[in-house]
């Protein structure tokens, strides 16, 4: 399960986080898990019977929703930033 490379991962750190060695912040976690999401919807599309990604897809999908209602509560301006830069619904 290695499609993402580890320039890739520190692509993403570097364009949502504030340096490449900002894996933790909320939005650098958002931005991985849409890739991740993103990436595993692909495989479904082709595989529609594989339930062990359909169950990854949804705690993937589900552990975004929780960093997005975490950054929601604390600050709604980086909330609205992220949402609108990753195009997400909400």
């Amino acid at each position: 399960m290695n499609y993402l490379t580890a320039e890739q991962k520190q692509d993403i750190f570097k364009t949502y986080g504030t340096s490449i060695t900002d894996t933790g912040s909320s939005e650098s976690q958002i931005a991985l898990f849409s890739s991740r999401i993103s990436h595993l919807t692909e495989h479904l599309k082709v595989h529609r019977k594989d339930y062990g990604t359909q169950r990854s897809l949804l705690k993937l999908v589900s552990k975004r929703r929780r960093h997005l209602n975490y950054l929601m509560d604390t600050d709604i301006e980086r909330y609205r930033a992220i949402v609108k830069t990753l195009n997400l619904r909400k």
